[in-house]
């Protein structure tokens, strides 16, 4: 199983203090980060954790993040289509 987050953590020490604190909590994930889109505040600047093992708790992971000062939030499967394009999807040219 694999999860997808989003949060505000901006950089290499961040992510690896709270993936320490994580492992000790869920030894068997594997957790890594892409800290790329970081620059902007969060929502739109975020980084994104990635988790993967056999069994994910997200509501406990989002709790232990968060009880560390950070946002994390899980990664909603969604589609961002601008007005153009929606409008060529519907057949509409204006």
């Amino acid at each position: 199983m694999i999860e997808i987050f989003t949060t505000n953590i901006q950089d290499k020490a961040q992510a690896k203090a709270i993936q320490r604190i994580l492992k000790n909590s869920f030894m068997e994930l594997k957790i890594n980060f892409d800290l790329e889109n970081s620059n902007n505040t969060y929502p739109c600047g975020h980084s994104i954790m990635r988790v993967e093992g056999r069994i994910i708790i997200p509501e406990s992971i989002i709790t232990i993040i968060n009880n560390q000062g950070f946002k994390c939030e899980i990664l909603e499967d969604k589609i961002c289509i601008n007005k153009q394009n929606y409008d060529r999807i519907l057949g509409r040219s204006f």
